[in-house]
């Protein structure tokens, strides 16, 4: 497709078949959102607390409280993944790294990736720019104390309420990500592969981007109802048979499976039952690989070069007064 400032990201030339590392049918990312329920502020002191929110006079929520997703929802998720051998990426804004340290650093010790996923959880699209890049290079110092290692990746993970799926950025974000040296962006739709996100026509300046698909995000099915917010739903049948027939698409159309997790949804005895029967079925055949999205951008940088596979074209848009083009 012809390119369009702000509006293609990359060239929507997507690859027919992909010759997956190791003899693999298809990829599939483990992505665990370590963030905790905020509004476009971000993540406060009050929700990462444990002191029970009544007793501070703020509404009740659902039980997916940060507490349980940290003390219950999350060991039972290493531990199954320990048990299925699957490499995870924990996307972790900086002030629950602080607030969680012993946490992440056992996400590390057990073989998974940290990478950022902003100061807050905020909103950056209501930042100015010195501000917006400020609250990054926090984002990365944090993380490099608390991980040990500095983050490669950026996720912008949708909070229910967010008006846009996949999640919210700057016009500015992916320039800065770029500038500040991260490997790849973690959440992008316009491609169901690793794709290149381009910023700019001229350069092809670009950052690789991982597949997200809302649809496969437990919170779209297991955010208890309440009024005025969630998705009016709890559904592990409806999610279970949802990643079930998408994960047997993938496999054989060769393309990314991409299942986002929230310790404090999931993490729930039902949950962990429906995480259980995927993972199985990850590994039935041994058909799936199942790196962390680090793994997963550098070997795509090296198989699949921007040099040669991207392929954009000149513009043929004209914008006119008053379109809204």
């Amino acid at each position: 497709m012809p390119w369009k400032d702000r509006y293609t990201i990359t060239d929507e030339r997507s690859l027919e078949r992909v010759d997956w590392p190791d003899g693999y049918q298809a990829l599939a990312l483990v992505i665990v959102d370590l963030a905790v329920r905020s509004g476009p502020d971000g993540i406060g002191d009050a929700e990462l607390t444990t002191e029970p929110r009544a007793i501070r006079g703020l509404p009740q929520r659902a039980p997916d409280d940060a507490e349980f997703g940290r003390s219950v929802g999350l060991p039972r998720l290493l531990d199954l993944f320990d048990r299925y051998a699957v490499q995870a990426t924990f996307a972790v804004p900086a002030v629950t790294a602080e607030a969680w340290p012993q946490t992440v650093r056992e996400v590390v010790a057990r073989g998974h990736e940290v990478a950022a996923h902003g100061l807050r959880h905020e909103d950056v699209s209501r930042l100015d720019a010195s501000e917006e890049l400020r609250r990054l290079l926090a984002t990365i110092e944090t993380l490099t104390k608390v991980a040990g290692i500095r983050p490669a990746g950026w996720f912008a993970l949708p909070r229910q309420q967010d008006r846009f799926p996949g999640g919210q950025i700057s016009p500015r974000t992916m320039d800065l990500l770029i500038e500040t040296g991260f490997e790849y962006m973690g959440n992008g739709m316009a491609d169901d592969l690793p794709h290149y996100w381009v910023t700019d026509f001229a350069t092809r300046r670009h950052i690789v981007t991982l597949p997200y698909y809302y649809h496969f995000d437990d919170q779209f099915f297991l955010m208890f109802p309440q009024p005025g917010q969630g998705s009016g739903l709890h559904n592990p049948a409806g999610l279970r048979e949802n990643w079930r027939a998408e994960l047997a698409a993938t496999r054989a159309l060769g393309r990314c499976f991409t299942m986002t997790l929230h310790p404090g949804l999931i993490g729930w005895s039902e949950g962990i039952g429906v995480l259980e029967g995927t993972l199985t079925a990850m590994r039935e055949g041994a058909s799936v690989w199942t790196p962390t999205g680090r793994a997963a951008a550098q070997w795509w940088k090296r198989r699949y070069p921007a040099a040669t596979t991207l392929h954009l074209e000149p513009s043929i848009w004209q914008d006119h007064p008053g379109s809204l083009s």
